[in-house]
């Protein structure tokens, strides 16, 4: 006779950031009980002055739950069109990293990340941007640019620095 085990699969858990750029002293409770509700607990931020927009504020929060939380995250914010922010998600065994940005002038958009946090573009969209590019060099940069997210990179760059010196907060009751 032998003995049979069950075996008993674990959501897999990943990591990341949410990085809400600029953001009006008025969106502070409605962001944080939307990042609370996507993530199971109730919030509050530390936030600073954004100095890259006068009278706009900025938070950077840790947290750490099941594999879609960044997703949940990303998609409790892009709610808001007048908010500037990035969400990431660190990639798991059997699952692609993530990295959401947002602002308002260019909504939202969704990249692949390695483990290093550097974009992975698909073999399929490179292979499209160079089919649709033809022998045109300039269309071939503009769509592996579009591809990797650059106009939202351009556009955020100057948010980032700002926030070289923000707290951190870190969420661990996430799921």
């Amino acid at each position: 006779m032998t003995a049979a085990h069950t075996l008993r699969r674990h959501p897999a858990t990943t990591a990341g950031v949410v990085w809400i750029h600029a953001s009006q002293r008025a969106m502070r409770t409605h962001l944080e009980w939307a990042v609370g509700h996507a993530v199971g607990d109730a919030l509050r931020f530390v936030w600073q002055p954004q100095p890259a927009e006068p009278g706009a504020e900025r938070a950077e929060v840790h947290w750490s739950g099941p594999v879609g939380t960044g997703a949940a995250i990303a998609s409790a914010l892009a709610g808001w069109r007048d908010v500037r922010f990035e969400v990431t998600e660190d990639p798991t065994p059997g699952s692609d990293g993530m990295r959401w940005m947002h602002t308002p002038q260019l909504g939202i958009t969704a990249q692949r990340i390695d483990a290093s946090g550097s974009i992975v573009v698909p073999e399929d969209r490179i292979r499209g941007a160079i089919d649709a590019a033809g022998t045109d060099g300039r269309r071939l940069l503009a769509a592996l640019d579009d591809a990797m997210g650059g106009a939202w990179d351009r556009e955020l760059e100057t948010y980032r620095h700002a926030s070289d010196a923000a707290p951190v907060i870190a969420l661990h009751r996430v799921g």
